[in-house]
Parts: structure tokens; C-alpha cells; sequence
């Protein structure tokens, strides 16, 4: 992170440890500020119960394998995306998914994968795990409503 600054465009998997102004605004611009207490209220929360996961893309593997702690993660919604966080050692880490980008794949009745480019997350969801299944609709309502429903692809000739 010293030296050359790398913009959020290039670089989607940040070390959210430090209050680190440049970064926060980068991610306000790309999701959107943080819901207020009304919103999140009326959202019934924007937050993700803890989520165990199963398998991570390699980059996200390699940070995760540095400890010895189970590997979990959580999910916080923004107006225009979300960020996936993790820890690692005493470090917070969050991947920048803004929901263009997103893709949610429910393969076995007991996992999701969400990807974006070349990271992955696949989540272990059991029948009895009725508080991510809801948080899952949750966040692809919040996908359906932010994205268009009519692209313009402007004039095809």
C-alpha cells in the first residue's frame, strides 16, 4: 500500500485494517455511502450472519491459510454493491464487488458461490441455516433493484 497508489479499479481485495480515508472514499464512490440507521431498520439489517466457507478463489486462500482459524466471512450491503470481509491473523481484508459485477450461483441445496472477475466465495448454507437462505434473497433482490431492467445498447447497425 506505500509508495504507489493503486486505485480501486485495478485492485478490488483491500486491507481495510487502517482508517484509511483515500480507500473509504474510493469505495463510496464505487458502492455507495454505508445505508443510515432508518434504512437499515427498514432493511430489517444490511448485514450477513457469520458465513462458513467452504472454498475461496486462490489470492483470498493464500491470505485465509495464514492462521489457523476457521474460515469465515460476511457480507455488507451498500446502494450500489457489497463488500465481502474477512480476516486473516489481526488483519481486516474486503473484496469490493460492486453488484455489475456480481454473480450468485446456487449449485447444491447446501452452498452458494458468489463470484466477481476472477475471485470466488463459495458459502456452506445448510436447511437449518434459515438466516443466510434470507440473507441470500435478500441480496439478490437488492441485485434485481439495482440493476437495469432495459439496457440501452445504443444503435446496432
Amino acid at each position: 500500500m506505500f509508495g504507489n497508489k493503486v486505485s480501486l479499479k485495478e485492485k478490488m481485495l483491500l486491507n481495510l485494517s487502517y482508517n484509511d480515508k483515500e480507500i473509504k472514499r474510493q469505495i463510496e464512490a464505487e458502492l455507495g455511502k454505508p445505508f443510515g440507521l432508518r434504512e437499515r431498520i427498514k432493511m430489517r439489517g444490511n448485514g450477513s450472519p457469520k458465513l462458513i466457507l467452504k472454498e475461496a478463489s486462490e489470492e483470498i486462500t493464500q491470505l485465509m491459510a495464514r492462521d489457523k482459524n476457521r474460515n469465515v466471512c460476511n457480507i455488507e450491503m451498500r446502494p450500489n454493491g457489497i463488500i465481502i470481509g474477512f480476516r486473516s491473523k489481526l488483519e481486516n481484508y474486503g473484496l469490493i464487488v460492486p453488484y455489475r459485477k456480481l454473480v450468485i450461483f446456487k449449485g447444491n441445496s447446501d452452498e452458494y458461490t458468489l463470484y466477481k472477475d476472477n475471485h470466488f466465495f463459495r458459502i456452506i448454507a445448510g436447511k437449518k441455516d434459515v438466516a443466510v437462505h434470507n440473507f441470500m434473497k435478500k441480496l439478490l433482490e437488492a441485485k434485481a433493484a439495482a440493476t437495469p431492467q432495459n439496457p440501452d445498447f445504443g444503435d446496432i447497425a
